[in-house]
């Protein structure tokens, strides 16, 4: 299965991709399909009900209100992220839920109990994946449907088959350069005299063409229908287009992150500090007098992922990268990459992007980092419920290292390098969040994570390209870790920091 770019960089909301994004995608994708069905028209009743890892944090992690939206039709990348709570109490209070609204308006209004329809299973959990799902649909007393989903990470969303396995539906297109390991990727760059991100947007326009020859695949379900044509050069300048969207949006979530104050939601209280930091920050920057500031670009590093989990926790608009959890640290390092990396680059962090060479280098960023999370996607996991929080910000530190490595001017084996880096100095991070909330030890996670990233790729790029260890040995260990590790460190709240800190 070719994973996208664009898969692990996917617009959504907070407060997380596997208890947020996945279950409301999970519960659209249900009633979308109910819709089409000839019975729409009489179901009485729907029941969501949520297991694992879900059914024991979903309530702190706004898996609730994700699933009911997404039951009314919403799709988690143009939700209202200021609507969800209201309209949540709203069902809640007055008994009704208008199924597919946003496809069908005004949809189709049945009663909903929200105690007996909406139930979160805390000690239940189903095969193969903690994050389950069971949705189930009547007509009257007739079962009109009944589906089992798995949220495996990232706002990825995978069926239950009729075999007891996941259902994933073959991805027919033929990439140019198909890779499921880092040595495959490694090898497809040395024998092509290849660049990662020359790897990567290659595979892209594949995937939007139908194939390295250009024509469209039998079902034509990855065509892109704008690729003009099939015309390589088009789909090159819509993939940079798109890619320079994700990076809009990540900004915007730092700006926002910047620009709030006080206190988070979810009983914790947890003060935000991006804003007050971001400003004391920059008023030593301006009593320096330009004299160089010996943390500068750490203590931006720190800013900047701060501000993106504070959003993040709070329910905002964030960018999967790969997951929420850990979605601080890519968006970081790509802002070190525009204000300090950049040849001529901005001396003010809050000036728009101007001038191809910041365009390129924040392209080649995430073309690179987004191989290095398919990598993961396709051998190992992504999801704090499987593997902990290792998976998680282990995955993204691992991604941000390989594209700042690109940056800087890295080798293949370098950045492959430096992936395995920032992947190795996470492994048996546990997945422990106090209250079942995406911000403590999360926030604070991420500015290290960003910090081990920066680390990680300066040690490689410093390196002679030998490595002793590689990037797939490290996953493989990432993935034996995860299976060693007991349940209850991996986002539960049922140990770790969950367990030993008292909630005032």
């Amino acid at each position: 299965m070719a994973v996208s770019v664009f898969d692990i960089f996917k617009i959504g909301i907070g407060p997380s991709s596997s208890h947020t994004v996945g279950p409301m995608r999970a519960a659209q994708r249900f009633v979308s399909d109910l819709g089409r069905q000839s019975g729409f028209g009489e179901v009485t009743r729907v029941r969501a009900e949520l297991f694992g890892s879900l059914g024991s944090t979903g309530h702190g992690h706004g898996s609730e209100a994700a699933v009911l939206l997404g039951l009314e039709g919403e799709d988690p990348t143009t939700a209202d992220t200021d609507r969800m709570r209201p309209r949540e109490a709203e069902i809640r209070s007055t008994g009704r839920l208008r199924l597919d609204a946003a496809h069908t308006d005004p949809g189709h209004e049945i009663s909903f109990d929200a105690d007996e329809d909406l139930v979160l299973h805390r000690t239940r959990s189903l095969p193969f994946h903690p994050n389950g799902m069971i949705f189930t649909a009547w007509a009257g007393d007739k079962v009109l449907s009944k589906r089992t989903f798995y949220s495996i990470g990232g706002g990825f969303v995978v069926e239950h088959g009729e075999d007891g396995h996941p259902a994933v539906v073959p991805d027919s297109t033929a990439v140019s350069y198909p890779f499921r390991t880092g040595g495959q990727l490694l090898e497809h760059c040395v024998d092509n005299r290849m660049s990662i991100p020359e790897i990567m947007m290659a595979n892209e326009i594949s995937l939007r063409t139908g194939g390295p020859s250009g024509e469209q695949s039998p079902d034509g379900a990855l065509a892109d229908p704008a690729s003009q044509g099939g015309d390589p050069a088009a789909v090159e300048a819509r993939v940079r287009a798109e890619l320079l969207h994700i990076w809009e949006v990540m900004r915007g979530c730092v700006e926002r992150g910047c620009s709030r104050s006080g206190t988070l939601p979810g009983g914790l209280h947890v003060r935000r500090r991006a804003k007050r930091m971001r400003q004391d920050l920059m008023d030593r920057e301006r009593r320096s007098a330009g004299a160089p500031e010996p943390f500068g670009s750490m203590d931006w590093l720190t800013v900047w992922a701060l501000a993106v989990n504070e959003e993040n926790a709070a329910g905002g608009r964030v960018v999967t990268a790969p997951t929420n959890g850990a979605a601080g640290i890519v968006p970081a390092a790509v802002h070190l990459v525009v204000r300090y990396l950049v040849p001529g680059g901005q001396s003010d962090p809050e000036e728009d992007l101007a001038g191809t060479a910041e365009d390129d280098a924040v392209v080649d960023f995430l073309l690179t980092a987004g191989a290095i999370g398919a990598i993961f996607q396709q051998s190992a996991s992504i999801s704090g419920a499987e593997v902990g929080c290792q998976g998680e910000v282990g995955t993204a530190c691992s991604m941000a290292a390989a594209g700042l490595a690109q940056v800087m001017g890295g080798t293949v084996h370098q950045v492959c390098n430096a992936a395995e880096i920032g992947l190795e100095h996470n492994l048996g991070l546990t997945c422990d969040p106090v209250g079942g909330l995406v911000q403590i030890p999360c926030i604070e996670r991420n500015a290290v994570g960003a910090i081990k990233a920066l680390t990680a790729a300066r040690l490689a790029c410093a390196g002679d390209e030998q490595q002793i260890v590689s990037l797939d040995q490290v996953i493989r260990t990432m993935m034996a870790t995860g299976r060693d590790m007991k349940t209850k460190y991996k986002e539960t709240a049922r140990g770790g920091l969950a367990v030993n800190i008292v909630e005032c």
